[in-house]
């Protein structure tokens, strides 16, 4: 299902709510007792590009169209009169290992409401369907893990998103608009990179942009190299007046998001404890801030890490845990990289003063 995420690259202020889901994780309904049995992953090995030959873009297709798969997504819910109405959605998946787990977006397997859909089919390129089981979902990055119970299966070689530079091919595999005949190939470059997405509880940072043709439908598929690597995964499109605007999650950010939803079905982030506001150039210049970047205070819930760190409204986080904060992507980030429990040093300006001290998360 594929449901274009009406994207806002310069969002001001982050409700709470998208706080709360930053730090809680989403356990993915029932999968979580689904991996409890599951066999270890194997993932292909990295392979740098410095031994390889850039390949001419149809062998690049022929190579990666036997690890992407077609996801089918079924559910039914009641509408208005209280009648039952089946609902139906296609996105895109790509094969990660022999042991049959798929990547895919996490919208691609959500119903309305935020539920995983009842029946999940994924066919692979040869014909083959399987149904295929929820590993696990991680909403807040629009990431989702599915296995299915296959052989033959041909992973896909994953490469470097940080080794991209703007004006670089890239392909776009995907089922766009459900064509018959099997995936669509589009072809483009990357138009930038650190892009970030926040809308309706969804934060990804670090995300690429494309022009590479982007419908529905492709949602959940990877974006290659020209050595056939996998660098990205197909997330949104902004429409409207803009043209030739794709965002891809990056493949560096997702990849430990993805290996602990296969060892644990769920992704457990930190917990500050904030309402916060991103604070940016006119905003520094209207109150006369000391820093132009950073992420502001509006509210430190009682009792909870940052106020027993001695945090307070007003304060403007500029590093944590050795990383620099510039906006809530970066803070989402290092929330994502540390559990509850972990001791991180902040450091934040306070009345022009730049300070420091220590919280544990919650």
């Amino acid at each position: 299902m594929f449901r274009p995420l009406p994207v806002s690259l310069s969002a001001l202020i982050l409700s709470l709510a998208i706080v709360t889901a930053a730090c809680g994780g989403d356990s993915g309904g029932s999968s979580a007792t689904a991996t409890a049995t599951m066999a270890s992953p194997t993932p292909q090995a990295d392979t740098t590009t410095d031994d390889k030959d850039p390949l001419y873009a149809p062998d690049v297709v022929e190579e990666l169209t036997p690890s992407v798969v077609h996801i089918l997504s079924e559910a039914a819910t009641l509408d208005v009169f209280g009648q039952v109405t089946p609902t139906r959605g296609v996105g895109t998946g790509f094969i990660i290992d022999e042991e049959g787990h798929i990547v895919t977006n996490n919208h691609v397997i959500t119903v309305d409401g935020g539920q995983p859909a009842q029946q999940i089919t994924v066919t692979l390129s040869d014909g083959r369907q399987f149904q295929a089981r929820i590993v696990g979902r991680d909403p807040p990055n629009d990431l989702a893990v599915l296995q299915i119970d296959a052989d033959g299966l041909t992973p896909v070689e994953f490469g470097s998103s940080e080794a991209l530079q703007v004006g670089d091919d890239v392909l776009a595999i995907g089922n766009a608009l459900d064509l018959p005949g099997g995936p669509t190939v589009t072809k483009g470059v990357v138009s930038a990179k650190g892009r970030l997405i926040q809308q309706d509880g969804i934060t990804i940072p670090d995300v690429i942009q494309t022009d590479a043709a982007i419908n529905p439908g492709n949602s959940g598929g990877p974006l290659v190299n020209r050595f056939g690597q996998v660098v990205g995964i197909t997330t949104a499109v902004i429409r409207g007046d803009a043209e030739g605007i794709g965002l891809v999650i990056s493949i560096d950010s997702a990849r430990p998001i993805v290996e602990e939803l296969i060892k644990e079905g769920q992704v457990e982030r930190g917990l500050l404890g904030v309402t916060i506001r991103e604070i940016t150039p006119s905003l520094a210049e209207s109150f006369d801030l000391a820093v132009e970047r950073g992420i502001g205070l509006r509210d430190v819930s009682d009792g909870g890490p940052a106020d027993e760190a001695g945090l307070q409204p007003g304060d403007i986080i500029v590093e944590l845990g050795g990383e620099e904060i510039s906006n809530s992507g970066d803070l989402f980030k290092v929330l994502t990289e540390n559990r509850a429990g972990d001791t991180v040093t902040v450091e934040f300006y306070r009345d022009g003063s730049l300070e420091s001290t220590e919280v544990t998360l919650g």
